[in-house]
């Protein structure tokens, strides 16, 4: 069989551990057999990042603005524990997701793969929740430190001007720690626009929340933008689409979710929306069965699993056992990669083979061959057998 031809490369950014060696099992029986596969290739593992001092994360950023579509494996962002597991690192490296995503400024959509054999936890959602994360800036840009005596911190912005204007954090009176965030107009405006593009692209209502009445300036603003933008430029499109936009307090809009069909956007601040794609993820069926899909205002897309390296599994890996990983995600992640190259290129071969990719993984399941992690949650009665991540790929590999 002839392959099918790209014209243009796509981004590719290697990782960490498990994900890792999914990765390149998921190229070789997915991918390479059918595709001419070109990618301009960025090593972003950790050992990788050290030694280039974190500069592969910056080029691959800026290759995928060049390129417009990237595919990215999940890395791991050090922590202590890490520090010593990996004596070679010179430095705790920042989350290369954050650094990517400040570099595009982008919104990271994250939904579902859903299955007809299991259902939510949540009985009445019957649709899909997509969380709109924002990726720039608030904690994921903030500095920190700790402080042994009795004080006061200061907040003071220096403007180009000269004028300087000074807030009173606290004075306390002994040990405290502190943290220093912030975010940018340009990025909120564009995380809004971004939100109210996609709910027009996939005709589904958009909620936003926050908690203006606690951070009244800061989450003040937020609120204030999203509303500004819908109002000017938005509003006229929703009603003729059918569809709304909706804000709440972020409290009350967990209640609502959680009473909802589902088959909404759910628009979140960067710290709330990390921790709800989690939450959205588990209650639909497993974080491996998460999709994320980074989107910049200009159209640039990264798309990659919602889910880490898989650590545990990644240790009994390299002490030979076979492990039942669910690459899912990454599977999909692939998928959307190459069926935007092909819609961008247009490449209708290319954009079907990505759908097929899609298509041959859900037949595999429903079909009942799956990774271990999904047994639990298939619904009683329905016949299902676990097996290892490699005799999954290859019976999604004899279905494609």
């Amino acid at each position: 069989m002839e392959k099918i031809k790209m014209t243009t490369p796509l981004v590719e950014m290697d990782g960490d551990e498990m994900t890792r060696i999914l990765w390149g099992m998921i190229k070789d029986k997915l991918i390479l057999p059918f595709v001419d596969l070109k990618t301009e290739y960025y090593d972003l593992g950790l050992l990788s990042r050290n030694t280039t001092k974190d500069q592969v994360t910056v080029d691959a950023a800026n290759a995928t603005r060049r390129l417009g579509v990237a595919v990215k494996c999940a890395t791991i962002t050090p922590n202590r524990q890490r520090m010593e597991e990996y004596p070679e690192l010179t430095e705790m490296w920042k989350s290369p997701n954050g650094t990517i995503r400040a570099i595009l400024d982008g919104t990271a959509f994250r939904a579902p793969i859903v299955l007809p054999c299991i259902k939510p936890v949540v009985k009445n959602w019957e649709a899909p929740i997509t969380i709109a994360r924002h990726a720039y800036g608030d904690m994921y840009k903030a500095v920190d430190m700790t402080t042994e005596e009795p004080g006061t911190a200061v907040l003071t912005f220096k403007g180009e001007s000269g004028a300087e204007k000074a807030l009173c954090v606290q004075t306390v009176d002994g040990p405290a720690v502190w943290q220093g965030q912030h975010n940018k107009e340009t990025s909120i405006r564009a995380f809004a626009r971004s939100c109210f593009q996609y709910a027009l692209s996939q005709k589904q209502d958009l909620w936003f929340s926050a908690k203006d009445t606690i951070a009244k300036i800061y989450d003040g603003e937020f609120k204030r933008i999203f509303e500004e933008e819908y109002e000017t430029s938005y509003k006229a499109e929703f009603e003729k689409a059918g569809i709304t936009y909706f804000y709440t307090l972020i409290d009350d809009a967990v209640a609502r979710v959680v009473r909802s069909k589902g088959g909404f956007i759910w628009a979140l601040k960067n710290y709330d929306g990390d921790v709800m794609s989690d939450m959205i993820a588990a209650a639909f069926g497993s974080l491996a069965m998460m999709t994320s899909v980074l989107v910049s205002p200009d159209g640039t897309m990264e798309f990659e699993a919602s889910h880490g390296t898989v650590t545990r599994h990644y240790y009994r890996y390299r002490q030979g056992e076979k492990t039942s990983t669910n690459p899912m995600a990454t599977i999909f992640a692939w998928s959307g990669a190459l069926k935007r190259r092909g819609e961008l290129d247009h490449l209708p071969e290319l954009v079907r083979f990505g759908q097929r990719m899609e298509d041959a993984s859900l037949r595999t399941l429903e079909d009942g061959i799956m990774t271990k992690d999904l047994l639990p949650l298939v619904e009683p009665g329905f016949q299902a057998r676990g097996v290892d991540s490699e005799e999954f790929l290859d019976a999604i590999a004899s279905r494609l």
